[in-house]
């Protein structure tokens, strides 16, 4: 028998299978099958972010040790940056330039410290955003887990940073007048709005830094416009009084202007509810809500390409 003649006789004798005729998306179907790093359901992915909690609490602290290893003061530096750029913005804004005309000073020295401890806590957060994809790479192509897990893990070392500052910025405002009482334990609500809006930014960013690296070295530039029209260094309302007053209301309103009033108003004691525009609980609440869930699902959209190309 030629080997055709056998090659045709097994064959033959081969039995159809039941699978013949079935399309790959049929069989996939059919055996529970997926494509390998396909975007799970959102309420999957959430599911699995909670998941990993562990992990994102693990990250953020070893990021958080890591920051400062090299540096001789290591983490006393967690406080003295953000202490030293105040500094730096009450010699320039508050002694030569007066920003703080129309305050007291003992009003406006933890006017500015807070304004400046606020405000890099959104800063920080976007810029670690901005690199939390394309900065670990390696993690992500080596690992499968939910890619939301880095830009949350960052924006959360960005909030433990904050406390620790804020330890400094209790002595800083008890030393000026303004002590202890009901209305600091406003900071916690405050706080926990602008984490979420800082998260939903930094996903977000993220998603777009993770195809276009050079967003990284655009960022610094709009943080610095954005620093200046918020209200970090002078009160808008004086500042802009010979303005239009639609001026001033788009900057108050703007969501880093309103969490850095909430949480001046909560410490500072001649920062009084005259300073804050109106429905100012409720403009935080719509930022923290509509940035947090928008820039979840923009990141969970693009869940499967992350880490390619």
């Amino acid at each position: 028998m030629s080997e055709t003649t056998r090659d045709r006789a097994v064959a033959v004798s081969v039995p159809p299978s039941p699978d013949d005729g079935l399309s790959p998306a049929e069989l996939a179907a059919k055996y529970g099958l997926s494509v390998s790093g396909a975007r799970p359901g959102l309420a999957e992915y959430v599911r699995q972010l909670w998941g990993r909690r562990h992990f994102i609490m693990t990250f953020s602290r070893a990021k958080l040790t890591a920051q400062y290893s090299q540096a001789k003061l290591g983490q006393l530096w967690q406080v003295a940056t953000p202490l030293l750029n105040a500094a730096v913005y009450f010699a320039i804004f508050g002694l030569i330039l007066e920003a703080g005309r129309g305050m007291d000073k003992k009003v406006y020295v933890p006017f500015l410290v807070t304004g400046v401890f606020v405000f890099m806590f959104t800063q920080t957060s976007v810029m670690s955003g901005v690199k939390s994809i394309s900065g670990n790479l390696g993690l992500v192509r080596a690992l499968h887990f939910p890619r939301a897990a880095l830009p949350i893990s960052l924006a959360l070392q960005q909030l433990q940073q904050l406390l620790y500052s804020m330890l400094v910025l209790f002595v800083i405002v008890a030393l000026c007048g303004s002590y202890p009482s009901l209305s600091w334990l406003l900071i916690v609500p405050a706080l926990v709005l602008q984490f979420l809006f800082n998260t939903g930014l930094a996903m977000i960013m993220a998603r777009l830094g993770s195809k276009t690296p050079d967003l990284a070295q655009l960022m610094p530039f709009i943080m610095r416009t954005w620093m200046y029209a918020s209200g970090v260094m002078f009160s808008i309302p004086i500042m802009l009084r010979d303005k239009p007053a639609w001026i001033a209301d788009v900057l108050m309103y703007n969501p880093a202007a309103v969490y850095m009033d909430l949480i001046r108003f909560a410490l500072i004691e001649g920062y009084t509810s005259d300073n804050l525009p109106d429905h100012v609980w409720l403009a935080a609440l719509l930022w923290a809500v509509v940035v947090g869930v928008a820039g979840f699902v923009f990141f969970w959209k693009a869940e499967e390409r992350y880490g390619r190309g």
